[in-house]
């Protein structure tokens, strides 16, 4: 079956751009104030997919969503609420704890939303393609070619290539992976805004997004999302979900790494607004 590719064609202005929801629903409402912060209408806002996911909160936090207007794509959870599918497709280990865990989260998130859900995730794209400063831009969820795939800072840039290609973009924004990051390579982008619902491994209770801004080129911004984690905390403990993810929520670090390349799993706990560069002074490939 072919993708879905919503063109939104020419944008302009500024531009929110974050992933990963995870049913965290004060999260969201901190992303939505962020954008009334900086003027920044619904229209302009994407999220890279898996509005759903490990918190407490599924359904309020969807209702939330569809009623702000800001556009989305098909994460890899989505995609399994759609087809009635009993696993949230995350590509975890069979056997490995985050596998474990997903059992859990995904089975409250499928029996805690409305039967119209299924409606809804009908209507997300596979992918949102767009013009920017004259730069044609792509949103996926993990690749182009695999919805699940992790794709990080120290993947080799072949892999995030093949994206580029297969969308003829310029810029790839994706998700999935939890941990925001910028890299460019010969005058492309694969740019990772971070999710909103979970922290990035960094010891901090914030989580993070992305502003594109096009008022002097091309330029982007990674920013921290503060939210209220001890409300979110709270719904999660009192539906019974993995406290070892409720956890991570007031730690800001990961239960585990089992995901994570040898290069990402050296940054636990380092703080990232250290190493997240601002503006559009990405790392460059040698």
């Amino acid at each position: 079956m072919g993708k879905k590719i919503t063109d939104l064609a020419i944008k302009k202005g500024k531009m929110l751009l974050f992933g990963g929801v995870y049913s965290n629903l004060q999260a969201l409402q901190a992303v939505m104030d962020i954008a009334i912060e900086h003027d920044i209408s619904p229209e302009n806002c994407i999220c890279t997919g898996d509005i759903i996911g490990y918190c407490g909160q599924p359904q309020e936090t969807l209702d939330t969503f569809k009623n702000w207007g800001a556009h989305s794509i098909l994460g890899n959870v989505e995609i399994q609420l759609r087809d009635d599918q009993d696993d949230c497709g995350c590509d975890f280990t069979a056997g490995s704890r985050c596998d474990g865990f997903s059992d859990i989260w995904y089975a409250f998130a499928k029996a805690n939303l409305h039967t119209s859900t299924t409606a809804y995730l009908k209507t997300l794209p596979d992918n949102i393609i767009f013009q920017y400063v004259g730069k044609q831009v792509a949103v996926v969820h993990g690749s182009y070619h695999h919805v699940s795939q992790f794709i990080f800072e120290s993947t080799n840039w072949t892999e995030k290539q093949a994206s580029l290609d297969a969308l003829k973009a310029d810029v790839i924004i994706a998700g999935h992976c939890g941990l925001p990051f910028a890299h460019l390579h010969e005058g492309k982008y694969w740019l990772n805004p971070g999710v909103i619902g979970m922290p990035a491994n960094d010891g901090m209770t914030n989580t993070w997004a992305m502003i594109l801004d096009d008022s002097d080129g091309f330029e982007f911004e990674h920013i921290p999302v503060i939210y209220d984690h001890e409300t979110a905390t709270r719904h999660m403990e009192m539906n019974n979900l993995p406290q070892e993810y409720a956890l991570t929520l007031t730690t800001g670090i990961w239960d585990n790494m089992e995901i994570l390349p040898a290069v990402e799993r050296k940054l636990q706990g380092k703080s990232l607004t250290k190493i997240l560069v601002p503006k559009d002074k990405a790392i460059v490939s040698m």
